[in-house]
């Protein structure tokens, strides 16, 4: 589907974390702009430190489908530990952000099993400095996370971004 936002897990939800439902709006996105997500998803279990994310970003030109590299950490790029990152981005101690917060949803390793759901909630698309060929376009997104070599989730979205 190109043109509309769409998401799938990869695995046909054998993974042990599967996402249940992922709503955005608007469609397409827009930099800068406000965005209403919500998502359910079911962490069979526990998910620890390093949880590796490997990232593949392609973007539609005419009827062809371009890997785009890993730039500035942005693209197609692999994280051998968002653990590392979120503690830097929340340092541990501090408490979650808004909507995190209010609905349970933990914004740091280890992540324990159960299910997670976060109901429409507003976030602000701040005004970044995109390089060109990350902005305007049908994108298609796959994110797979792993921990020791097993993969514990993989999800497909396909989106539109407008700036």
């Amino acid at each position: 589907q190109v043109g509309g936002f769409a998401w799938e897990n990869c695995n046909g939800g054998r993974d042990p974390v599967v996402l249940q439902s992922l709503s955005v709006a608007p469609d397409p996105i827009t930099i800068p702009g406000n965005l209403r997500v919500s998502a359910a998803a079911n962490i069979g279990r526990a998910m620890t430190s390093p949880l590796k994310v490997v990232l593949v970003v392609e973007k539609a030109l005419g009827d062809l489908w371009i890997q785009l590299p890993c730039v500035e950490q942005l693209g197609s790029c692999t994280y051998d530990d968002v653990c590392t990152i979120l503690d830097n981005l929340i340092p541990p101690g501090t408490t979650c952000p808004e909507p995190l917060l209010t609905y349970g949803i933990p914004c740091h390793c280890p992540f324990k099993a159960g299910s997670y759901s976060l109901p429409a909630s507003d976030f602000i698309v701040p005004d970044v400095e995109l390089p060109s060929w990350m902005t305007n376009g049908n994108f298609r997104v796959r994110v797979a996370v792993s921990n020791d070599g097993e993969e514990l989730a993989c999800v497909k979205l396909a989106f539109s971004l407008q700036s």
